[in-house]
Parts: C-alpha cells; sequence; structure tokens
C-alpha cells in the first residue's frame, strides 16, 4: 500500500467520529440489493475461477501459534478502536459469498481473517491480521529484530506483546524498513524508543533514499492522497456485506497513532550483506519496484525469502488510485527475474509483507514467475498495442491476461486490476493525452456536463433513458451519464439517488477491493453528503521531524497561492539556532524560492528561531504570532513581511468533494 500512501501514505487514522450529513444529500437510505444483473456477473465468477483449489487456506493457518486480539483500543478519546477484526464476524471460514460481494473477493476476505502469531521457519516469526501488513520478527543471539513495524503505534505494540506472551521476552535490537510506504514504519515507536535508538542500542535499516519518497508522499500531495485514500480503503463504510469487507492487501487499515523513526542505516545495492546480532542478511535493491525505495532480503542460514511488497497475493497497482507516482512494471519484472536467480533455488520458504507465506523451493519460483510474467505482459502487450495507435482507455477494454496467468490465484485483480495498471502504463510512457486533438483542451466537467445535459434534452429526458440502462445492468453507462446531471445541478436527488445506485452495483459486482470501496463510497456520499469530519493535520508531527529543512519550505511553496502573490516581492533570512543552518526565502513573480546556506542583506526580514519551533508551526501546534509572543521566535527588520508572507500560503480543505463538483466559491 500505502504506498502508496499510502501508501500512503496512506493515513486516514484522522477519521473519527460518527458520519454526518452534509449539505445537499438526501436522507440516509439502506444500502440496496443485489440486481439480477449483478447475481449473473458472481455466477460467471464462480463458473470461471478455480474455487475448489484450497491450497492458500491450507497456507494462511499453517505455523499457527496463538490467536491475536480481536481489537485493539486506540488513543484518541471518543475515537474509533485502533484495530476492530471483530467487526468482520460475519465473514465466516465457511459462510458462501453474498449476493453484494464479488465471489473472488469474498475468497480473499475469509484468507484475510486468519490472524495471530506464525511461525515462518526456524526463528522466524510473523504477526498477521493486525493491521493491513505483516510484522515480522527475526531471533537473533542477544533479541529480536523486527521487520515492517505496521502502521500505527497500538497494533505494532499489541504484535509485540504477542510475542513477549507466547516466545522469547528479549529486547527489540534492530528495525528493518522494506520500503518507504506508511503501513511498514508508522508503529515503530510501538516496538522501539527514540531513545534507544539514540543511544546505538536499536538499529534501524532501511533502503536507500527511504525517508525522501516516505515524506514526499505524504507531504506535497499528502491533503489530495488523503482525502482519496478514504475512497480507496473505505473506513467510512459500514463493516457488512453490503459495505467494506477488505482492504485487497489485507483486512483494512489501522486507525491508531502514526509515528516514524528514521533509518541509522541504509542499503543501497544488491548483495550487500549485514550481520544483525548474529543473523546474516544478504539484501537485494529493488528501487522503482512497489515503492520508489524498496529491498528484499535472504537468510541464508534460515534458508528463508523476504520479498517486501515485491510479491503478494493479488495483482497489485501499478497505479494506486488514491494517487502516487505511476510504478514501473518493467522494472518490476526485472527484479523479481533477478530475485529467482539470486535465491530460487536456495529458498525453502518465501515471506512477505502482507499476507500468507509460501514453502518450498518449487512453489516459490512459481509464484515469483507466474507474478514476474504477469506485469511484463501488462507492460509488453500495452506498449504493443499503444504502437498500433489504441489508447489507454482502448487497452484497458481489450487486453485480458492468459489463461495461465489469470487462472492463478495470486494474478487475481482483488487489488490492482488489468483496467488501471495497463492505463497506468499508458501514462508512464505516453501520459495523460491520447493525441485526439479533441481532447487536448476539453472543457471542465461542470462546464461540460452543463451542455451535455442540455444536448441530450434536459436533466428529465437524461434520467429517463438512464433508468431505463439501469433496469439492463448498464451501471457504467448509468454512471457516467448521470454524473453529467449532478455536476450541471448538484442539488438534483433524483440523479443522485440514481447514480448511487448504479455505483453500489458496480460495487457489489468489483472484484477489486478497491473499486468496490471507490464506488461504495461514493454512492454513501452521493446518499449522505460529503462527511463533517475533523481536518487532516498538514503531516504528523514525526513525519515534520523526519524532513530536511528543504522539504520543509518545499512544502511551503506547494501552498504558496500564486493569483494572491501576485505583484508581491517578499525576502526574508530563516536563521534555525540549534542547525545553525541559514535559508533564504524570495517569492517573486508568484513563485517561492528558497536557498539553504544562504541569505541577504536586502531580506524584508530575519527570522531566528529553532528547528522544533518551526516544526510545531508548520504542523499546526502553534501560530506563529504565538511563538514570537512567547519569546521563541526573534524577527529582525519589518516584521509585517513575515505577517505577508504568511497570509499567502493556502491551507488545504480536507473534505472537499469528489463524486460532486465543488461549489464555485471555494
Amino acid at each position: 500500500m500505502t504506498t502508496t500512501v499510502r501508501a500512503a501514505l496512506i493515513a486516514v487514522s484522522v477519521l473519527f467520529g460518527v458520519f454526518a450529513v452534509g449539505t445537499g444529500a438526501e436522507e440516509a437510505v439502506d444500502p440496496r440489493d443485489a440486481t439480477e444483473a449483478t447475481r449473473r456477473v458472481h455466477a460467471a465468477v464462480l463458473r470461471d475461477l478455480p474455487f475448489t483449489d484450497r491450497e492458500d487456506f491450507e497456507l494462511a493457518r499453517r505455523g499457527f501459534i496463538a490467536p491475536g486480539p480481536a481489537s485493539v483500543a486506540g488513543r484518541r478519546p471518543g475515537g474509533p478502536p485502533a484495530w476492530n477484526l471483530a467487526g468482520y464476524a460475519f465473514i465466516a471460514a465457511d459462510a458462501p459469498a453474498p449476493d453484494t460481494v464479488n465471489p473472488s473477493l469474498w475468497r480473499l476476505a475469509q484468507l484475510h481473517m486468519h490472524s495471530g502469531l506464525f511461525k515462518v521457519t526456524d526463528r522466524v516469526y510473523q504477526v498477521r491480521g493486525l493491521d493491513i501488513s505483516n510484522v515480522t520478527f527475526i531471533e537473533g543471539d542477544t533479541g529480536w529484530i523486527v521487520v515492517d513495524p505496521l502502521g500505527s503505534i497500538e497494533t505494532a505494540r499489541a504484535a509485540l506483546d504477542l510475542v513477549y506472551q507466547h516466545l522469547a521476552k528479549k529486547p527489540v535490537v534492530a528495525l528493518i524498513y522494506t520500503h518507504s510506504h506508511g503501513d511498514h514504519y508508522g508503529g515503530a515507536k510501538g516496538i522501539v524508543s527514540d531513545a534507544d535508538v539514540r543511544a546505538g542500542r536499536v538499529r534501524v535499516i532501511a533502503p536507500q533514499g527511504f525517508m525522501e519518497h516516505a515524506v514526499q508522499e505524504n507531504v506535497f500531495a499528502g491533503t489530495a492522497m488523503t482525502r482519496r485514500s478514504v475512497y480507496m480503503f473505505g473506513p467510512l463504510l459500514p463493516k457488512t456485506p453490503t459495505g467494506q469487507v477488505d482492504a485487497g492487501n489485507g483486512k483494512a487499515v489501522s486507525l491508531g497513532i502514526f509515528g516514524l523513526l528514521p533509518p541509522t542505516e541504509s542499503v543501497s545495492r544488491t548483495g550487500h550483506t549485514l550481520a544483525i546480532d548474529g543473523v546474516e542478511f544478504v539484501f537485494q535493491y529493488t528501487p522503482d519496484t512497489e515503492a520508489l525505495a524498496e529491498m528484499n532480503f535472504y537468510l541464508p542460514r534460515s534458508r528463508a525469502l523476504c520479498m517486501a511488497e515485491n510479491v503478494t497475493h493479488t495483482m497489485h497497482n501499478l497505479y494506486t488510485p488514491r494517487g502516487a507516482q505511476v510504478r514501473d512494471a518493467k522494472a518490476w519484472a526485472r527484479h523479481l527475474d533477478e530475485s529467482i536467480t539470486l535465491f530460487g533455488e536456495k529458498t525453502d520458504v518465501m515471506f512477505i509483507s502482507h499476507q500468507w507465506p509460501i514453502w518450498g523451493q518449487d512453489k516459490t519460483i512459481e509464484l515469483l514467475k507466474g507474478q514476474r510474467d504477469l506485469y511484463k505482459y501488462l507492460h509488453d502487450q500495452t506498449l504493443r498495442l499503444a504502437n498500433h495507435g489504441y489508447t489507454g482507455a482502448e487497452i484497458a477494454e481489450m487486453l485480458s491476461l492468459p489463461d495461465s496467468l489469470a487462472k492463478r490465484w495470486y494474478n487475481r485483480g482483488n487489488y490492482g486490476t488489468v483496467s488501471h495498471n495497463v492505463k497506468a502504463i499508458y501514462q508512464r510512457y505516453l501520459g495523460w493525452f491520447d493525441a485526439n486533438p479533441a481532447h487536448l483542451d476539453p472543457l471542465p466537467p461542470v462546464n461540460a456536463s452543463e451542455r451535455y445535459v442540455e444536448f441530450m434534452g434536459g436533466a428529465k429526458a437524461v434520467l429517463a433513458k438512464a433508468r431505463e440502462s439501469y433496469k439492463t445492468g448498464d451501471y457504467r453507462w448509468v454512471a457516467e451519464v448521470v454524473n453529467h446531471v449532478i455536476f450541471a445541478d448538484p442539488s438534483n436527488q433524483e440523479a443522485r439517488r440514481l447514480e448511487a445506485d448504479a455505483l453500489e452495483q458496480l460495487g457489489y459486482q468489483a472484484e477489486s477491493s478497491v473499486w468496490r470501496n471507490f464506488y461504495l463510497t461514493g454512492a454513501l456520499e452521493l446518499r449522505r453528503g460529503v462527511p463533517k469530519l475533523p481536518a487532516r493535520p498538514f503531516a504528523t508531527p514525526d513525519i515534520i521531524a523526519g524532513m530536511t529543512t528543504e522539504m520543509i519550505f518545499d512544502a511551503l511553496a506547494v501552498r504558496l497561492n500564486g493569483p494572491k502573490a501576485h505583484g508581491k516581492v517578499i525576502r526574508l533570512n530563516y536563521v534555525l539556532s540549534d542547525t545553525n543552518e541559514s535559508i533564504l526565502v524570495v517569492v517573486e513573480n508568484s513563485v517561492l524560492h528558497h536557498w539553504t546556506g544562504k541569505s541577504s542583506p536586502q531580506a524584508d526580514a530575519t527570522v531566528r528561531l529553532s528547528r522544533p519551533v518551526l516544526n510545531q508551526i508548520i504542523g499546526g501546534v502553534a501560530t506563529f504570532d504565538e511563538k514570537v509572543a512567547a519569546g521563541h521566535v526573534k524577527v529582525d527588520g519589518r516584521s509585517g513581511a513575515v505577517g505577508e508572507f504568511l497570509a499567502l500560503l493556502d491551507d488545504f480543505a480536507f473534505w472537499f468533494n469528489i463524486v460532486t463538483p465543488r461549489p464555485p466559491s471555494s
């Protein structure tokens, strides 16, 4: 994930309270039943896929030691639990898929109910089902080496407690982050403390570029990405057969406190070997795969291979719909091929950062080859068809996997899909434009929708025709055409109801948890409005503390309101007393530039403060004026220039409209 966002990161832990009706929405309505058209789709899935193959259910149970807690309390008063697997009790192991869930997705939802402490192999253990990701515990000579400490402090602490209840109560001597998505490092402070790391008692090891990519994904486009994550992971949907049933790579994203301990060591090349508490690690550096900074590792003593998130039991995302940079399918396939060459014949067990392990050399190589060929096929065939002149949207409709790949459960589109992955590959090479000049400068959605509705005879005529299409099960078309009515007139309740009904059926049909959650969250917001919940902060304190000073001012540049800054020239020197950094900030031509290590005698003002105080101001913990009044900030020169500069910075409203147009005043 999250990326993701994540991946990313995906931090939807800001969500709490009760879903409140927003402006312009109708009264809440109960979800609809599955239609006959949806039931036909599900019948075809049951007919076409190998549901009699139950091997994954055996693997998901193998090595079981003890169950994990059904729920983990959160730290926010009045907020939800950090983790609540008990809420999914309706997903019974032997229950057939309800009419409102794609049978393929229901199968995965059942597999993700296996929770607890598991033995992978000698001295290697995992806690699974306490977050969307896994945490791995490797027993060293004197302590535990912890790999990917989940996404929340609370769930990570619960995992460590579970290990201590049933295994040796040794100290944690090292953390390993396999990649730069938040669900693999956000719980670090639930495992070890800052003091232990500073004192050198705990090593923190990550791939080169980890901090840069972890921070960039969370901050520069963080508000938009996290808002979209609400659609992708469905935390506001009820946990029911008509709501959120899974997250594709795990049951759900935990809703606890997110933290970060920066790495003390990095891995930058394949073949890098480290001895950690008596355990030999051989690393494979795999940048530009599932994450921009990622690595696998091999344990020679245990003949065990960790493939991080480069392998999962589903098709992964080459483009994650929450928003992130498009991933490189070619590089991903190449690194998987390298893994086979380096480790395939040496491996007795392969474990991963989500889901269950694979035991046996032949089975390991089979899965590695299967996913290597999955991403290579998507890459090569997309470009083949693109070079025939087809567009991304056309290729997504044309391309399907051969049965030798498609009938493997680990290649099913329960998370990523052929459709949006094909479009990602097209985007990576050819961009958003399909070369049709009619699409070069299209009207924006509201303006286009007003004209579409007028051309089609008005809203009543459109809705009358759309209702007939709904009866035939043509839900994609209903959603597309009725969306024009809503963007032309968001107060049209009949249109909102009809599009919500169409999105709901598309959600019921979706094999991908991501698509299901997007569709059902869209339906929810059409019926009940945008949530009235607290906004997401700029970034968590640990993320801000982990940013370089240059990154902080890069983020401020994103917040500069260009039109407001028109005609203004402001020069400020910032001096950080504790780090001895000087930063020259210049606003000119409606652009914010900054230079570390520079200052200007012609600056309007010089601002002197410490880096922790800057962090508090940037994070919204305190205002600039409050810190000046407290004596924590000194301003030399024209103090009003600082206020002018700060007034040019936008605050981002988190709960912006997605399935309906933004109000004109915003």
